[in-house]
């Protein structure tokens, strides 16, 4: 077969390999309704489609016949569709989160497989060495992905929990950024500056940006305890359940405490959208009437996420405390827009 017909062969293969891999992937849609397998069968299959992906580098990579290459693709989509399948079986029981992280961990095994074969069929009648030396690259990338199903969640609760410490984490470089906000160095009571400009005669950066001024610097300040607030009843969350899933049976746990979890976690993710948008209004000129939106939706937030907790078994004081702690500074933070309805909320705060 002549080279030309050769890749154009080997192509029309793959494709209709790709195309019974996305029907496959159609079953990953929705959780399996079987019972549940246990996910260290889909790292085991993982480990061979590791394996296969080396083979399928160093045999692409070098000068063999196209009933081989075909051979060698037949057996790692094998590989493939087996994997999605035990997949599949092992979502059976998943809640939105967990569901959502075993796709994602398929989808990636399956996009950087394809993208292999694809660019080893491109090159598979190539004489450029620089091109082909990305083959192993690309089997590589497969082996990474493979990896990484053994740090695939493998419970509802520790997916969930997963989530919510990555949503501390953003809400940490939300405080940051909140942190490095600074009072202006001019008071208008003086004049105007002396000089705005660069030597160049242009504008500087620093100078179009961040300093706040006084009342700013208040309303920033209170913005950024609100923040810190949050995080810390955030942390007392993972805290908590972490506490929940040691003092519970696992597998019980999965089924009685799933939606609840789910709850409080879709509540923490609105959360932390608000607070990154109260983050952004306290950059002059400060928007305070989207923050007043912003506290009350909060507020509501705390209050949905203490009726969720409540249906969970245990008496977590440190995040009930934590909660009042933030509502508290939320009244702080309202009572600075001039809310004079939370003015009596304000006196009973403590010190």
């Amino acid at each position: 077969m002549a080279k030309g017909g050769k890749k154009e062969h080997l192509a029309r293969v793959l494709d209709s390999h790709i195309h019974n891999i996305e029907e496959t992937l159609q079953m990953l849609e929705r959780p399996a309704v079987s019972q549940k397998v246990d996910w260290s069968e889909v790292t085991k299959v993982g480990d061979e489609i590791s394996k296969q992906a080396t083979v399928a580098g160093m045999l692409w990579n070098g000068e063999h016949d196209v009933k081989n290459l075909e051979s060698n693709m037949g057996v790692y989509i094998n590989f493939l569709q087996g994997f999605l399948l035990l997949c599949h079986s092992s979502s059976a029981g998943a809640g939105p989160t967990l569901h959502a992280c075993i796709v994602a961990s398929a989808r990636n095994v399956v996009d950087r497989s394809i993208k292999l074969f694809k660019e080893a069929v491109s090159f598979c009648d190539s004489d450029n060495a620089n091109k082909r030396q990305t083959i192993p690259q690309l089997s590589g990338s497969v082996w990474e992905a493979c990896d990484a199903l053994k740090k695939t969640p493998t419970s509802n609760c520790t997916a969930i929990g997963r989530a919510i410490t990555q949503l501390a984490v953003s809400m940490k470089d939300v405080l940051r950024e909140m942190k490095e906000l600074k009072p202006t160095q001019h008071d208008s009571s003086d004049g105007p500056p002396t000089d705005v400009t660069d030597e160049d005669g242009s504008f500087s950066e620093g100078d179009l940006g961040d300093d706040l001024s006084t009342e700013e610097m208040e309303i920033a300040q209170l913005a950024t305890d609100v923040v810190t607030n949050a995080l810390t009843a955030v942390k007392e969350i993972i805290r908590f359940i972490t506490g929940l899933l040691r003092k519970s049976n696992r597998e019980s746990a999965e089924k009685e405490y799933v939606d609840s979890l789910e709850r409080i976690l879709g509540h923490c993710q609105e959360m932390g959208s608000e607070l990154n948008d109260l983050g952004a209004c306290v950059y002059p000129p400060q928007e305070i009437s989207q923050m007043k939106l912003i506290t009350k939706k909060i507020d509501e937030l705390v209050g949905n996420i203490h009726e969720a907790v409540e249906t969970l078994n245990g008496s977590p004081e440190d995040l009930y405390r934590a909660f009042t702690v933030l509502k508290n500074s939320l009244i702080k933070l309202r009572c600075a827009f001039g809310d004079v309805d939370l003015a009596p909320k304000m006196e009973s705060l403590a010190v």
